[in-house]
């Protein structure tokens, strides 16, 4: 820090904030701490009564604040993030579109190592609408070593990007609907309705439902017809428990795919079933996706329908966070339970 004639500040930083008096009229910051002093500044400072300033002199190999943000924002953002112009040293990331936002948390653990970055983000793996802010950084200091910066940079360039919205595929989705009471009549089929609300709330398609009742061979039968008419997604809804007359599980187990998980750590949600047939999702819906807001439902589909392949080791680290807590308000996509 140094104190300079107000004309021989071009091209310095202000180390604090410059005040405007008008009396009677306001009193408010004309100049913010950080801000790059130009030729067009000069005659409102002389104005403001400052003859004399104290600066930062940005030597070479040094970065303003601003410019280290905008630095690093870009390396860090991936598809579908917007910028903010930088205020008082930081730049805001948000989402260009509707989609599921991806963070990279071990890249964003060893950025975040280095004591003069910042950079945070909200969690991952969770719904985002367009303009949501997504994450923020900028340096601690108010100049920074150009180092500094292009270490992040490199950082990003070979493990990033940091952070990035995928939109969700357009999925056709085909439900078979199990259980003896349904297809004899003797209730009505509520849990379809549901599901409905829940294709539409993620942009797919229903192609349609099937009555399956509890056998077996016929639920496997009604899944692969759904994969034969071209779904991309085959929901079964209902007979996920272990009483004897739930055949939900070993019907899809019958299909002959992959099953990934039959189970998670997630409440609601625990009798959740994942397994890819001839790499088509076909999912065993428990009941409390018929009757509670929020499941796993809403934490495993989103991330399918972004493409991504989940495995089992994805639904144990959903045990962290996997909590609903029954809020009064649900604020879902921005809740993610307890995460």
């Amino acid at each position: 820090m140094k104190e300079v004639r107000v004309e021989d500040a071009i091209g310095m930083v202000l180390c604090h904030d410059m005040t405007e008096i008008i009396p009677g009229k306001k009193k408010g910051c004309a100049f913010r701490k950080g801000h790059i002093v130009t030729e067009a500044d000069i005659e409102k400072l002389l104005d403001i009564g400052k003859r004399h300033i104290f600066v930062w002199d940005l030597q070479e190999g040094y970065v303003h604040e601003n410019d280290a943000a905008i630095r690093m924002a870009k390396a860090a953002a991936g598809p579908n993030i917007r910028l903010s112009e930088p205020k008082e040293g930081k730049v805001n990331l948000t989402a260009v579109c509707d989609g599921l936002l991806s963070v990279n948390t071990e890249l964003l653990y060893d950025l975040n190592m280095d004591e003069q970055v910042c950079f945070s983000s909200i969690h991952g793996g969770k719904m985002a609408k367009e303009g949501k802010l997504l994450a923020g950084t900028r340096v601690i200091p108010l100049v920074v070593k150009e180092e500094t910066v292009a270490d992040f940079e490199e950082k990003c360039r070979r493990q990033g990007p940091v952070l990035q919205v995928k939109p969700l595929a357009h999925a056709k989705i085909g439900i078979v609907v199990t259980g003896s009471e349904v297809l004899e009549g003797r209730i009505q089929d509520q849990f379809s309705p549901v599901l409905e609300e829940k294709a539409k709330e993620l942009g797919a398609e229903i192609m349609g439902k099937v009555l399956a009742g509890d056998d077996k061979e016929r639920i496997r039968l009604e899944i692969g017809n759904w994969m034969e008419k071209g779904a991309d997604m085959v929901w079964v809804s209902g007979g996920m428990s272990v009483d004897p007359d739930d055949r939900t599980p070993a019907a899809i187990r019958a299909c002959g795919g992959e099953v990934i998980t039959y189970g998670t750590p997630v409440l609601p949600g625990a009798m959740f079933m994942l397994s890819y047939v001839q790499g088509i999702p076909v999912i065993g819906l428990p009941g409390c996706v018929m009757y509670s807001k929020r499941t796993v439902f809403d934490l495993a589909v989103p991330r399918i329908l972004a493409g991504e392949r989940l495995t089992r080791m994805d639904f144990v680290k959903m045990a962290h966070g996997g909590l609903c807590q029954n809020c009064p308000v649900c604020v879902y996509p921005d809740c993610g339970f307890g995460a």
